[in-house]
């Protein structure tokens, strides 16, 4: 534990080693010295506009701080026109904090309230997958840690390219094994995600990282810096070189066909730092120690320093020699630069100080004073006796550059919508084709990735894998809960980027509505191609109309999010993917619905309409390699219906199992319904539709539900008291699943083939 000075080998350059940096004095007399802004990152006119802010040439430091804020991964430059619309969405009545702090938070009732959301990790995690992906799970906990919370979960959606080439060999188990690694030592429970595998992602995988606290709702923290005289402190790890050019290399540049053009090194993550750092955080905030706090991930020092003192509209003096070190050589601006993990920047009084540094030293968390708040704007940074950063913090964390970038309508749009689908197969090709399809990679069991996670650590997981929704207990005395989803199809958006986003926010709604929850809020991240790209940004505009829109519609507010732009490689973007999670809210878990048939002799429904609506779907992708026509038609007030009714169904005692239907249709819900517990069915299709569609199309607003004979009566006249159609398609009983005149397969075959596929893969 150190206060003001920090006496150790590694504190800093010797002080005679400043006289070496360029102060802001010397810019002040050198207004004509060469900068290399442009291989920052910085464009003729953002270098210009710092010089109109500073009144002068930047110094290198300076220089490196704008060139890291005013990126794309930590100004939204590009995006920000277009994530106004989730800001003006209404709030509802339980939204305490929402989008602008590091997590938006939610009032869940019974004096609690919790803080989610999700972010990416993308271009690190291919770079150096097992740390790209724990630091991704490091940083997304330490998001949600600042908001007061103690961190309750975990989720990790993810997108790989085609599983034989051998770079997705390469990366699929590091990035997989890192979350593991990193969240199991956390004492964190992963209780979803996604796994999917597309060549568009080749070179480009997505890590989208979820976290979940919870809290006293009056115990939520803010990042302000105020209070003139209050004391900065930095908690935590010491701070070396791993992660500099982390943000504005790898999150706001794309790869050539060979990889990252410039690789920075990426962050080293130390989880059992990270608990110490939680636990240190929450008895501070427990004993009402700390004014303000924000974590260090991306952009390090020169964020937090920025964000803090914007947040607050004050100013503030930082002693970056005082910054613990890894290595003595570091400069200034690395310093500021570095995203080394497990730290925390909190503001305290100067009365609490003492006990603030004696908290951490009792967790063995290091803890350093480097600074204070002071009166006006200004950020100062002193290294030594010199002064090397002064500016207005706004200017960084607030005033950045924006941008309406141009968008084109993609030219090869129209021919995707009307290129017409693969011939349908034969009743008597429906048997093979449903192994074939439980086998492919997109929808086989994802058992060989979750466990290698703690789905149960903590003792509260009520649902996970191979759950819709994975629920967590909140309260033990009364069941308060909580289920969350995450769903996005890359196929669809890039189709319909509008209809995409809107089927990417129903799924995962209905995903947390056939648990028995009510949803309530959203969280997201938004995965595109360059935004430099017109056609990447008309992809962009729609996705977020589509779901703002589309959270209107379902009176849902969004929390919070996350922008990962530039995700192209050799110029070829991926697909528009937008990740969308989805809280949903139970008053006692004890009521949730599970995925699998339960119990022989049980009534089946279909729950919607199925219509001929295979475009995009994973029979035309496994099958054929096709990618085409229109994706499936969203009905949001169908979804609504469906989750009221699904809702009622559950708290009522009415349903013995729900799944929705999504990703293949039909036959995928019912084989994952009958493997879960090794109950089979008996299924009559109904007529109208030919059994091909009935089983694989991927129409929306379904869920496919069984109830007690006692109770089939009293939910189907819910349903039509509603208006929801819904249809006695069969019963549970025996160890095949049988569709009548079309396919009989005994269960233990379809396990074989759906448990197969990822083992031998990757071993």
């Amino acid at each position: 534990m150190t206060t003001y000075a920090a006496q150790n080998d590694s504190a800093g350059p010797l002080p005679d080693a400043a006289s070496t940096v360029d102060t802001v004095p010397i810019a002040e007399r050198t207004p004509d010295q060469p900068q290399p802004y442009a291989e920052l990152g910085l464009k003729d006119d953002e270098y210009a506009a710092i010089g109109k802010v500073l009144g002068r040439r930047p110094t290198q430091t300076e220089l490196a701080m704008y060139s890291i804020m005013w990126s794309e991964h930590c100004s939204y430059k590009s995006s920000k026109v277009h994530l106004r619309q989730f800001a003006d969405l209404p709030k509802g009545d339980r939204m305490l904090v929402g989008m602008g702090e590091n997590a938006g938070v939610v009032d869940v009732g019974e004096g609690l309230a919790v803080t989610f959301k999700i972010e990416s990790h993308n271009h690190p995690s291919y770079v150096e997958p097992y740390q790209g992906a724990a630091t991704g799970i490091g940083g997304i906990v330490r998001d949600i840690l600042t908001m007061g919370a103690r961190p309750v979960l975990v989720m990790d959606p993810l997108r790989f390219g085609d599983p034989d080439h051998p770079d997705t060999r390469r990366v699929l188990p590091g990035i997989v094994t890192g979350i593991g690694g990193y969240g199991n030592c956390l004492g964190l429970p992963n209780i979803g995600g996604e796994v999917v595998f597309d060549p568009t992602y080749q070179g480009n995988p997505l890590v989208n990282a979820l976290c979940l606290g919870v809290m006293p709702d009056d115990r939520i923290q803010r990042s302000a810096a105020r209070g003139v005289g209050n004391v900065v402190v930095l908690l935590g790890a010491k701070t070396g070189r791993d992660g500099i050019g982390g943000v504005s290399v790898l999150a706001s540049a794309t790869f050539d066909a060979d990889g990252p053009a410039r690789r920075p090194s990426v962050q080293v993550g130390d989880p059992f730092t990270e608990k110490l750092l939680i636990e240190a955080c929450l008895e501070m905030y427990d004993a009402r120690l700390v004014e303000g706090i924000q974590d260090l991930g991306g952009a390090g020092l020169t964020c937090a320093l920025t964000e803090t003192a914007a947040a607050g509209k004050s100013g503030m003096r930082a002693y970056l020699d005082r910054v613990p070190l890894r290595e003595a050589s570091m400069e200034p601006h690395e310093v500021l630069a570095s995203e080394s993990q497990e730290r925390m920047l909190a503001i305290v009084t100067r009365e609490n100080l003492d006990r603030v540094l004696a908290i951490a030293d009792k967790w063995g968390v290091l803890a350093t004073a480097i600074g204070e708040v002071t009166e006006g704007e200004r950020l100062v940074i002193h290294w030594h006796a010199e002064v090397v950063v002064d500016v207005p913090p706004g200017s960084l964390a607030d005033d950045g550059p924006v941008y309406e970038r141009p968008m084109t309508r993609p030219a090869d749009l129209d021919a995707l919508r009307t290129a017409a689908l693969p011939a349908y197969p034969e009743v008597g090709e429906l048997r093979d084709l449903l192994l074939r399809m439980v086998a492919s990679p997109n929808l086989c069991s994802r058992r060989w990735v979750v466990e290698q996670y703690d789905r149960i650590v903590l003792g509260n997981t009520v649902l996970a894998w191979p759950q819709d929704a994975g629920v967590v207990r909140l309260s033990e005395e009364t069941g308060l809960g909580i289920a969350l989803a995450t769903d996005g199809n890359g196929r669809y958006t890039r189709l319909d980027p509008y209809a995409g986003a809107q089927l990417a926010l129903a799924e995962a709604y209905r995903n947390v509505a056939v648990s028995g929850a009510v949803p309530i809020a959203v969280t997201n991240c938004l995965n595109f191609g360059s935004p430099e790209d017109p056609e990447v940004m008309w992809q962009f505009a729609e996705a977020t109309r589509g779901l703002a829109d589309g959270c209107r519609a379902l009176a849902l507010p969004v929390t919070g999010g996350n922008v990962s732009f530039y995700n192209s490689t050799a110029g070829a973007a991926i697909h528009p993917t937008p990740v969308i999670g989805v809280l949903g809210l139970f008053d006692d878990v004890a009521r949730r619905t599970p995925l699998g048939f339960s119990t022989a002799g049980e009534t089946v429904l279909l729950l919607g309409d199925t219509r001929d609506e295979l475009g995009g779907s994973e029979w035309a992708w496994a099958e054929h390699r096709h990618l085409g026509g229109s994706p499936p038609a969203v009905d949001l007030d169908r979804e609504r219906l469906l989750g009221e009714v699904l809702a009622a169904g559950s708290r009522d005692g009415m349903l013995s199992s729900a799944h929705d239907l999504s990703d293949g249709g039909l036959a995928q819900a019912l084989v994952e319904s009958a493997l879960s517990k090794g109950i089979g069915a008996r299924i009559v299709l109904p007529a109208g539709v030919e059994a091909f569609v009935q089983l694989f199309s991927e129409s929306a607003g379904r869920a496919v539900v069984t109830v007690p004979r006692s109770e089939e009566l009293r939910f189907t006249e819910m349903c039509d008291a509603r208006g929801l159609p819904c249809t006695r398609i069969g019963v549970t009983d025996g160890t095949a699943l049988e569709v009548q005149d079309v396919l009989t397969v005994p269960l233990d075959e379809l396990r074989e083939a759906y448990e197969g596929t990822l083992p031998r893969l990757f071993g």
